[in-house]
């Protein structure tokens, strides 16, 4: 059986304690990405001075970029979290999952921070649509 590769279908859901009770889903994705993942580097080397690779393991962030439509009424959710740590001056965590239907893959983000955005949209001659950068401490592929 070939798997779907459509991103249309994607479901993705995150919760924010201390700022939403229940999980919120995102919709209105951008008109050309939903998200970027950048890819993450867990190895540290060193090449010693006689030719020997030393290396060894170390923790890293997984940034993810969300895009969304500027008529998102999920940039809400976003905007509500940015005031929210601005009142507080905290940061709120973040859960977060993932769903592809089409490739039966979920993945689960785990202990998030919105780490950045613009305060507002930029406009030419509409509105552009909103990116929304989080920084998560791990993402646990799985089966669905």
């Amino acid at each position: 059986m070939a798997l779907d590769i459509t991103a249309a279908n994607a479901i993705f859901t995150i919760t924010v304690p201390g700022v939403f009770n229940a999980p919120v889903t995102l919709k209105n994705f951008a008109t050309d990405r939903v998200w970027e993942v950048s890819a993450v580097r867990n190895v540290e080397t060193q090449m010693s001075v006689d030719g020997y690779l030393n290396a060894g393991f170390v923790c890293a962030t997984v940034n993810q970029t969300i895009s969304l439509a500027a008529s998102s009424e999920s940039v809400l959710v976003f905007e509500s979290i940015m005031t929210a740590q601005q009142t507080a001056r905290s940061v709120y965590r973040l859960g977060g999952a993932i769903t592809l239907t089409g490739t039966q893959r979920k993945y689960t983000m785990v202990n998030g921070v919105l780490a950045e955005m613009a305060p507002m949209p930029s406009a030419g001659r509409t509105l552009e649509a909103r990116t929304f950068s989080v920084e998560w401490q791990s993402v646990l592929p799985a089966g669905i």
